[in-house]
């Protein structure tokens, strides 16, 4: 044959597969014969990701497990810490802490319930606790039986039902997952009921690869699209800062839209969080029940936090932080630039506690009105303010007035920008205040002589320039 033959040839099966593949679309057609010749779409950009997360600003925590069962109390003796750490701290061999399965079924579980106490909060996500260390698995897991489908009696997933709420209202859905284990036999369980974070297992990379890899892969893919995946554990020391920058990557590979937290790495280290390292493992810091005193300016982070001293529920912990903390709490955090994830531990029914429920409830009254002055706003550009904090929005700041003036004359130092107009963002008429420059720069607001908001009054500045 000729090579003229050939190429008619050539020519004659190239448009047949063009045909096959569907003109004009030879990307496709390269695609469906694996050539790999297709353009990839860009990866996103870490901000690109974190879009949504910097504009929700609060989210809720929740932490439920087995250990709400005990409830802080183990053999009629009150055990010390936190309630979701109650294996270790009353030091509770791996058999008898199992039984607690047979003993789960929270028939007054209602994820719809739950969903609506965070929505009507004013919360934009909840990141609920899919394994902690004890290793029990809040989902249906094809890797373990240690799960709450196949060893309790509630046969029901809660993750799936709590995904579908989170989606039919529009909030983010988003895992915490422990890396320490302290119920598996390649990971932590061996060392049980004398766990030390040196103890070292020679099988902790099978553990990775064969239980923590395949159960975050189920975690993504059947119960996404993901908000973010929230690593803790990290501190036990088999785990390395390599296997962080892996598991980034693998969970990247599996959702790139995903974000993922900073104990990931070995987190805990340098800036609130971040390791030390030059380029640390993670898109945000997780600073735990503190708020860094000036922020972490450059750096993406989020302080969790409890409502009373514990995550995990414990009956007899009635040490409530007032609707007041955690108002000025949330506003502090915005004025820093960073969110508010506050947290939340059911009971053993299925309950979220009353008074978390009550101070929700007013927090969320307070956002319907002055929710403007939180969401999607960065750092105070004003520094320190004597009477409360600032948060900014493009053309707009938002002064937080926690200390109401007693002379009905508000003082905004360092001001250098000409103010338009002021007024109170809870006023629906937005009715102006007056205001005047004393000096160069502070302003000097006239303001009702009776305090509006006792707990946060938020006042609008419209101003030009930036």
């Amino acid at each position: 044959m000729t090579k003229k033959s050939n190429k008619k040839i050539l020519v004659v099966l190239t448009v047949l597969m063009m045909v096959l593949c569907g003109l004009p679309s030879i990307a496709k057609c390269s695609e469906s014969n694996g050539s790999g010749a297709e353009a990839k779409s860009k990866p996103l950009s870490r901000e690109e990701r974190m879009k949504w997360w910097h504009e929700a600003r609060f989210g809720m925590f929740i932490h439920w497990g087995l250990y709400a069962i005990p409830a802080g109390q183990w053999k009629g003796k009150k055990i010390p810490g936190i309630g979701e750490w109650i294996m270790d701290k009353a030091h509770i061999p791996i058999p008898e802490y199992e039984q607690l399965t047979g003993q789960f079924n929270p028939v007054k579980f209602n994820a719809e319930q739950w969903v609506q106490i965070a929505k009507n909060a004013g919360m934009k996500y909840i990141v609920i606790t899919s394994k902690h260390h004890d290793g029990f698995c809040m989902w249906d897991s094809k890797v373990t039986d240690y799960d709450i489908i196949d060893a309790t009696p509630f046969k029901r997933d809660v993750l799936k039902e709590l995904s579908r709420a989170c989606r039919e209202n529009g909030l983010k859905l988003c895992f915490y997952h422990s890396i320490m284990d302290w119920h598996h036999p390649d990971a932590q369980g061996p060392f049980y009921p004398n766990y030390d974070a040196q103890n070292s297992n020679p099988n902790f990379t099978r553990y990775v690869e064969n239980y923590l890899k395949p159960q975050l892969k189920e975690l993504v893919e059947n119960y996404g699209p993901l908000g973010v995946l929230w690593f803790d554990g990290e501190w036990v020391k088999d785990w390395t800062e390599p296997m962080g920058r892996d598991m980034y990557n693998y969970v990247l590979e599996l959702q790139p839209d995903i974000i993922i937290n900073n104990r990931v790495g070995k987190g805990r280290k340098g800036l609130e969080g971040f390791s030390d390292s030059k380029e640390p493992v993670g898109d945000f810091g997780t600073p735990e029940q503190r708020i860094p005193a000036k922020g972490l300016p450059g750096v993406n982070w989020e302080t969790c936090m409890t409502m009373n001293d514990t995550w995990g529920y414990k009956s007899y912990d009635d040490n409530w932080k007032s609707t007041q903390e955690l108002l000025r709490k949330l506003a502090d955090i915005a004025s820093k630039g960073g969110n508010f994830l506050l947290n939340v531990g059911p009971t053993a029914e299925g309950l979220i506690p009353e008074p978390s429920v009550e101070r929700l409830a007013a927090i969320g009254h307070w956002l319907k009105i002055n929710g403007e002055s939180i969401y999607g706003t960065t750092a105070s550009p004003l520094g320190e303010i004597p009477w409360g904090r600032c948060t900014a929005k493009p053309g707009r700041l938002y002064l937080h007035v926690f200390d109401w003036p007693t002379d009905a004359k508000l003082e905004v130092p360092a001001l250098n920008n000409t103010v338009t107009k002021a007024y109170l963002l809870a006023d629906k008429e937005k009715s102006p205040l007056t205001f005047t420059k004393e000096g160069q720069n502070n302003l000097v607001i006239n303001v009702p002589p009776k305090v509006p908001d006792k707990i946060n009054t938020v006042i609008v500045l419209e101003i030009k320039d930036k």
